[in-house]
């Protein structure tokens, strides 16, 4: 929630709609279960102001609809807001959701990322170019040096991706960098593959840069679609 609209009740607010949320996520509340304002006060022990703000926040999330003839009706995923970070985030927490998020965010990255490297190297800035360069030699001295697990290791690699998509110069491939780049979190944090990238991996990153640098549009938009590639080999 940003700063400005934080009130005393945020922080309850907050907690409220992160175990809701994340039982709707899982199926704990399956589509089409219904509950008032009155279940949610007596459940967490809250007010029914802080109950609504919970609601409406379900409601901006699209997990939930209400009205006053029904109550508080728990929505399919058809209707969930998808991109926001939060639900993301929920279905990547959730055992039965997190294999169908990650499938979801690596196929909207393969979709987005090889053309984001394309106009990358075409409209990156000099500086841009440089960075990418030293990132991806970075990665290089961090596998060295036997840190290829490591949080650094993994920062450095969020940093070069998220570079790609802001180099592209299209603000609307940027403002999809969060979703697209929890995916690297994600496999991480639940071991969804091997947490040591390999050599090829790393040369294809250095090779990427290396176009991305020299403008080489073509070359970069093939070596982003070879390392997504590979990922999802190694995934399967």
């Amino acid at each position: 929630m940003p700063e400005a609209q934080r009130t005393p009740a945020a922080p309850l607010v907050e907690i409220i709609l992160n175990e809701l949320g994340r039982e709707i996520i899982s199926g704990i509340l399956p589509p089409g279960k219904t509950f008032t304002l009155q279940d949610i006060g007596d459940r967490f022990s809250i007010s029914r102001t802080v109950a609504r703000e919970a609601m409406r926040a379900l409601e901006q999330l699209g997990l939930v609809s209400s009205s006053r003839r029904v109550g508080i009706t728990v929505r399919p995923s058809a209707h969930w807001a998808v991109f926001d970070q939060a639900v993301i985030n929920w279905r990547l927490e959730s055992p039965t959701q997190r294999r169908a998020q990650l499938l979801s965010l690596n196929e909207l990255r393969t979709g987005i990322e090889p053309q984001a490297s394309r106009l990358a190297a075409a409209a990156a800035s000099s500086q841009q170019r440089t960075e990418l360069v030293e990132l991806a030699t970075t990665m290089r001295e961090l596998s060295r040096s036997g840190r290829a697990a490591s949080q650094s290791f993994l920062d450095v690699d969020l940093r070069f991706h998220a570079l790609l998509m802001e180099a592209s110069g299209n603000e609307m491939f940027a403002a999809l960098i969060p979703p697209l780049l929890c995916v690297l979190e994600a496999r991480s944090r639940y071991d969804h593959i091997s947490a040591m990238p390999g050599d090829r991996a790393i040369a294809t990153h250095e090779d990427l840069a290396a176009a991305v640098a020299s403008g080489d549009r073509v070359a970069a938009e093939n070596y982003s679609r070879s390392l997504l590639s590979d990922t999802e080999h190694a995934e399967r």
